[in-house]
């Protein structure tokens, strides 16, 4: 019996916040729904314990909104918060770069060349989550590389504001980010070139800025 173990808490929470935040990011629940930690409990299997505190998470990430014995609902997208994030995700990944490009193997370029690949076949595909999927696994080499744990956390954290964004241009027929900025950086990264990478890598995270302003700009256009 050494195999039924109970489940750590923190699992069955964490557990809740992947399952919750997930559904917010694609879009399954829209904003402005309520959600209520009952109805969560019963479609994950858990008891309302973890969904609580899995809420409580997704308020401070800026996913969910609370009014104290009224309402827990989802937030509306604001591109002034995706700017933020996208301020504060940049740097951190400025930093991982800076950091990881000379200690990079060529396995580790390689890694990155095969997610290269897997993204700009989901861009031609129209798949957005194989897309999605794959640029974070090409630039999360990086920040493993970089084994700064604390940037690590930080991107983890901004980075459902940006792809909640994201996912809702693509619907409205945006396009994704180029496979040839990506290529760019990793030619840098195989040089050794940590400037020449790091350059790039601000480039890259300034487009979600744009995409930011871009939605704004759309926004005003519908009122």
């Amino acid at each position: 019996m050494e195999a039924l173990r109970p489940v750590p808490r923190t699992l069955l929470r964490d557990r809740a916040y992947e399952a919750i935040r997930d559904a917010i990011v694609a879009g399954e629940i829209e904003p402005g729904a309520v959600v209520r930690d009952t109805e969560f409990a019963e479609r994950l299997g858990l008891s309302r314990a973890p969904v609580r505190e899995a809420f409580s998470r997704l308020v401070d990430e800026g996913l969910l909104e609370s009014k104290p014995q009224s309402y827990t609902r989802v937030t509306p997208v604001v591109a002034d918060d995706v700017r933020d994030a996208a301020a504060v995700v940049g740097a951190m990944h400025e930093l991982a770069t800076r950091v990881a490009v000379p200690r990079l193997r060529a396995a580790d370029v390689a890694e990155m060349r095969a997610a290269n690949e897997r993204f700009a076949g989901a861009v031609r595909a129209g798949d957005v989550d194989a897309a999605l999927r794959a640029d974070d696994e090409l630039h999360d080499v990086l920040v493993r590389v970089c084994g700064n744990r604390a940037a690590a956390a930080t991107i983890a954290r901004c980075m459902p504001l940006i792809r909640r964004l994201e996912r809702r241009r693509f619907g409205e027929g945006g396009t994704c980010r180029s496979a040839g900025l990506h290529e760019r950086l990793i030619e840098a990264c195989a040089d050794g070139d940590v400037d020449g990478a790091v350059h790039v890598t601000a480039e890259i995270w300034r487009t979600l800025a744009d995409l930011a302003d871009e939605t704004d700009r759309t926004d005003e256009e519908a009122r």
